[in-house]
């Protein structure tokens, strides 16, 4: 089990944040060039540093912790870490940002697919007032 630990803490931060996506209407995985645009600078930043750092010996896996799966000096996880947790952030920075606006506009809240939630006129404040005044 000890093996499997940070892959399962990274495969819950996954669950957490991927009814953001769907539920809140996130949009992070349904944009896929943004959120590689977003990503590759960052992935080639902190690999580049994560294996120099492991090389120099600044910094290491404990091997019972992870899965024993390298990419020449970066472990599987660790690659994953890169990856995920930035997603997780994006997904949760978009959700809040979808709310708060939702939470500024007029309107009754409702789900739709594919949109997630969404704010419907309220019909009676789109109609015209009937006028009592017939002559």
């Amino acid at each position: 089990m000890n093996h499997w630990q940070y892959l399962i803490v990274l495969a819950a931060c996954v669950a957490i944040t991927l009814p953001l996506e769907f539920l809140i209407g996130a949009r992070v995985y349904r944009s896929p060039r943004r959120l590689l645009l977003t990503l590759i600078p960052m992935l080639v930043i902190f690999v580049g540093w994560d294996v120099v750092g492991i090389l120099r010996h600044h910094w290491w896996y404990e091997p019972r912790f992870i899965s024993g799966i390298h990419l020449a000096a970066l472990p599987l996880e660790e690659l994953l870490f890169l990856t995920i947790i930035p997603i997780c952030a994006l997904l949760t920075y978009e959700a809040v940002g979808r709310i708060l606006l939702l939470a500024r506009t007029p309107g009754r809240l409702r789900y739709r697919w594919p949109d997630g939630l969404v704010r419907i006129a309220d019909e009676s404040a789109t109609r015209p007032q009937e006028s009592s005044d017939h002559a």
